[in-house]
């Protein structure tokens, strides 16, 4: 199974973790979608973005119930020599399951694979570890959706930046 993650935040100070699980690059729906609101979290730290959307994740990513053989972040694995979310979280799982990170805007210095989708004229700028880079790229071009942005990705941002109430995480299965 897949998983891609995204946090957004709301103006109250806290966090809304989400991910959506799939079988395959290509489905258009999840077969799971997870979201959980988390009171307690890190200032941003400009450089050290990871410090604030690592541990959100990684809370979230303890209740999933599938096995997780990838994983999608909305982000750099790298950022340039420098170990980005991705490569964070990969040592926070002991580099058990390949990172993606996709990013939607370019980081200095960094040297990803850029993926053009759809009739955009901007790519998606993806970093990888556990997996090469090409492949992570050609994974995401392969991805469902006619945009830029892959439907799944899409749907993962939406939760995350959801309003209304979440009172610790709920689950929704899609059959």
């Amino acid at each position: 199974m897949i998983a891609a993650f995204d946090v957004g935040y709301p103006d109250d100070g806290s966090a809304q973790a989400a991910a959506v699980v799939f079988e395959h690059f290509f489905d258009a729906k999840p077969r799971r979608s997870y979201r959980k609101r988390i009171v307690h979290v890190e200032e941003y730290v400009p450089g050290s973005f990871y410090k604030r959307e690592l541990p959100c994740i990684l809370e979230l990513f303890s209740e999933i119930n599938e096995i997780i053989d990838i994983i999608i972040v909305d982000g750099y694995v790298f950022l340039g020599d420098r170990p980005g979310l991705g490569k964070h979280l990969s040592k926070s799982l002991n580099s058990a399951i390949p990172i993606i990170g996709v990013a939607k805007k370019y980081f200095a210095g960094s040297n990803p694979v850029e993926v053009k989708r759809g009739r955009s004229k901007n790519p998606l700028f993806i970093t990888a570890c556990g997996i090469k880079p090409e492949d992570a790229g050609e994974l995401i071009a392969s991805m469902h959706g006619s945009y830029r942005m892959p439907t799944l990705l899409k749907e993962v941002d939406r939760l995350s930046k959801a309003r209304g109430s979440v009172p610790g995480r709920f689950a929704v299965d899609n059959p």
